[in-house]
């Protein structure tokens, strides 16, 4: 045992740099374990800039100077947080509420189809399954009711930290934009004078996350938004809520898509019973669906590694079980950020990429 460990380190942590870094990214994931509501709006902050900077890079290289194209970006997301804010959030939530006032009427008409089921699929369907699965649904449902309804004077506090917590991120996202070389420098003083390795990681992992991440903002847009679209031209209840959730459902691969069909499909389904009506939506959502999986996603991660199934399975799990629905949100970037650090990990024997070109 003790000769398969010095192995490992004289394979992976030969280089003092490698060292190093390894304790940072202890260090790091530690803060974030331990201190990340605390410093939830920087978090926030960094994950907003990183996007916003692409722009204001293309600005630059169009020969816009970096005042104005920073002031310019940070005026783009200053509208579109107030969009948000202002304009889509009241919408959801005015939607979320009416659903839920909706709940009983929806689960009683739902349970008229469900119990035509055991008589038409006998073979494959029971009625005893069917009573426990509705059963269980309609606690949920009413839990959910009550949570909304009790949704007072007790969630003042809660809401004077978001409000804290808007007025806070847009002052750190300028500041970060605006200061970005001289942040990125302090923290550099921190680090050795001579650190190819950490450069070389930072390189593989800011293309790797700025793309995906860049990209999934995008993504949702365009999902969310075409799917708004669509389910309003069909006349379909609740389209603000329902396309809310489909395009935050793109930033978990598969689990996301397959979750968020069933309020889609219930909805639907109460909506418009069983007929053309309702399975032109489901056709309309099922082709807005392939082409993100087939069309979009590809077009815009071309230059991301993909991951595996698998992966994305475990991470959401793993990153999920710890920090719970943020968790969830962010185990694909943080996999990804993973995976790059270990694809530019050094390993004792091979030639970094940097040497193959004669770089450095």
């Amino acid at each position: 045992m003790v000769r398969i460990l010095r192995g490992l380190a004289d394979k992976y942590f030969s280089d003092d740099e490698a060292v190093i870094l390894l304790l940072l990214l202890i260090i790091g994931t530690l803060a974030i374990i331990y201190l990340g509501a605390m410093l939830a709006p920087v978090i926030a902050a960094v994950i907003v800039a990183f996007i916003l900077q692409g722009l204001v890079a293309k600005l630059l290289k169009l020969g816009v100077p970096q005042g104005v194209a920073v002031i310019g970006v940070f005026l783009l997301f200053l509208g579109i947080l107030v969009g948000f804010l202002f304009g889509l959030l009241p919408l959801v939530w005015t939607q979320v509420t009416a659903l839920a006032g909706e709940a009983p009427r929806i689960l009683r008409e739902l349970q008229i189809y469900i119990e035509v089921l055991p008589e038409e699929y006998p073979n494959l369907v029971s009625i005893d399954a069917l009573q426990a699965v509705y059963q269980e649904v309609t606690f949920e449902a009413a839990r959910m009711t009550q949570w909304l309804v009790s949704f007072s004077l007790s969630s003042i506090p809660d809401l004077v930290a978001v409000m804290i917590y808007m007025v806070l991120l847009p002052i750190l996202v300028f500041f970060f934009l605006k200061d970005r070389a001289v942040l990125l420098g302090a923290l550099g003083k921190l680090l050795p004078h001579q650190r190819p390795l950490m450069l070389h990681i930072w390189e593989e992992v800011n293309l790797q996350c700025a793309n995906y991440v860049r990209g999934k903002a995008v993504e949702i847009l365009i999902v969310g938004g075409s799917t708004y679209i669509a389910f309003k031209l069909f006349g379909v209840p609740y389209a603000a809520l329902l396309s809310f959730l489909v395009g935050l459902s793109v930033v978990i691969p598969y689990i996301g898509a397959a979750v968020v069909t069933v309020p889609v499909a219930i909805i639907a389904l109460v909506a418009f019973g069983w007929g053309s009506h309702f399975i032109w939506v489901m056709v309309i959502y099922g082709i807005i669906q392939a082409l993100d999986g087939n069309v979009l996603v590809p077009l815009l991660f071309s230059e991301v590694n993909n991951l595996h199934p698998v992966v994305i399975i475990i991470a959401v799990l793993f990153f999920g079980g710890i920090w719970g629905l943020w968790g969830v949100f962010f185990a694909i970037p943080l996999a990804t950020m993973l995976k790059a650090i270990f694809s530019a990990w050094p390993v004792k024997g091979e030639l970094p990429p940097t040497t193959e070109t004669g770089q450095h």
